[in-house]
């Protein structure tokens, strides 16, 4: 019989090097040798031990091929699979392959492995002191130097990339965790909530049409570009009070939406005003046949309404804090949503300092009118 191993894994250094390299056996019984890559001892062990754990969880090939991996041949695997429909919005493919014409300049030819948070870090700081180039007819322009928001939708593409490369054990963790974006941002996701007063405004000033796709919004919560405006007529259920939505930004969001008075007298009011075709909201001059936009018409009715600008998407935040202000739970909030994932819905909901105090009041009040109740039965 062979003797049996004394140890499960060790290091050593070879002849002439100060290099560590680490000797363990696979789950068959194999002997692999291997190089740390580094000649830092507790690194070498941290080595050691990820390589011994892969092999306990069955994952030591996968976490082997994500070392050798190239950045490039990963992000066209992650652009087939994890960023076209129907997993992701066009737009959203769209931009994933604006954001990785800059990121495979710079990582391409490494290996996942190799990335870490100083070089992400190093390509930020290098992005935004460039300047953006525009293509006009006598050539490429440069202007001024990019907005940190574009530079920080890089970063994202580049942080949900390794996410799904952790995910799928190519990877010990993401190296974007340890990054702290260079510089201050304005104009990220910020979601405005907007009151009853201010919809009343708004409304009172905007056209027939935008003033239905309002009250949809703010009642049902659905996208407004994935869903609403290119909603055919069929798909409306007013005897039942329900609308179906077959196509959409996740799997999530396949199914029917319940409708409340106002949704449905909204539907109502736009299925008069919509004509004899079959979209919701037609548009001869587009080829679609639909309103593919909004945004002209939404921005002149907050000008005319004398409201600060703010994102057309926002009124679906809207409908979320509505629900969260209302006492309703938030896995319930989320379903509602139609997200798959709970984290999406703190994006959403948005509970204003306004709605706080008014909160506090009704709560003092309570107590005010229960401490006079006991008082006066004490008395008696």
């Amino acid at each position: 019989m062979a003797r049996p191993s004394k140890h499960d894994g060790m290091l050593y250094r070879r002849n002439g090097t100060t290099i560590w390299w680490m000797r363990y056996r696979d789950r068959t019984g194999k002997r692999r040798q291997e190089s740390t890559n580094t000649a830092d001892w507790p690194e070498a062990q941290r080595k050691l031990r990820e390589r011994l754990q892969a092999r306990d969880e069955n994952i030591l090939d996968v976490v082997r091929k994500g070392e050798q991996l190239l950045f490039n041949d990963w992000a066209d695997f992650f652009l087939e699979n994890y960023s076209k429909p129907p997993m992701r919005a066009p737009g959203t493919h769209v931009a994933n392959l604006t954001a990785l014409k800059h990121l495979r300049a710079v990582f391409g030819a490494r290996k996942l492995s190799e990335i870490g948070a100083d070089q992400i870090e190093s390509y930020l700081r290098f992005r935004l002191k460039q300047r953006k180039r525009v293509r006009r007819r006598s050539g490429f322009v440069e202007l001024g130097n990019l907005k940190p928001t574009t530079v920080h939708q890089e970063f994202r593409v580049v942080r949900r990339i390794l996410n799904v490369a952790v995910k799928k054990k190519l990877l010990p963790a993401n190296p974007c965790a340890a990054v702290e974006f260079p510089v201050k941002l304005k104009g990220l996701f910020r979601p405005h909530y907007m009151n009853w007063s201010e919809q009343q405004r708004i409304e009172f000033r905007a056209p027939q049409y935008l003033k239905n796709v309002i009250r949809i919004i703010t009642e049902t919560g659905l996208r407004v570009y994935k869903e609403l405006a290119p909603m055919r007529k069929d798909q409306v259920d007013l005897v039942n009070k329900y609308v179906w939505i077959p196509d959409s930004k996740t799997p999530n969001g396949i199914g029917e939406v319940p409708l409340t008075e106002f949704a449905a007298e909204a539907f109502r009011d736009q299925l008069s005003i919509s004509g004899d075709g079959p979209w919701l909201f037609p548009n001869d001059s587009n080829s679609t046949g639909y309103q593919r936009t909004f945004k002209s018409a939404w921005s002149s009715t907050l000008r005319k309404a004398g409201v600060p600008y703010f994102r057309f998407y926002d009124l679906r935040s809207t409908y979320a804090t509505r629900l969260s202000a209302g006492g309703v739970a938030d896995e319930w909030v989320t379903q509602l949503l139609r997200q798959g994932d709970s984290k999406v819905f703190k994006k959403y909901s948005q509970m204003k300092l306004q709605m706080k105090r008014e909160a506090l009041e009704k709560l003092n009040r309570q107590a005010n009118e229960t401490k006079q109740g006991l008082g006066t039965d004490m008395v008696h």
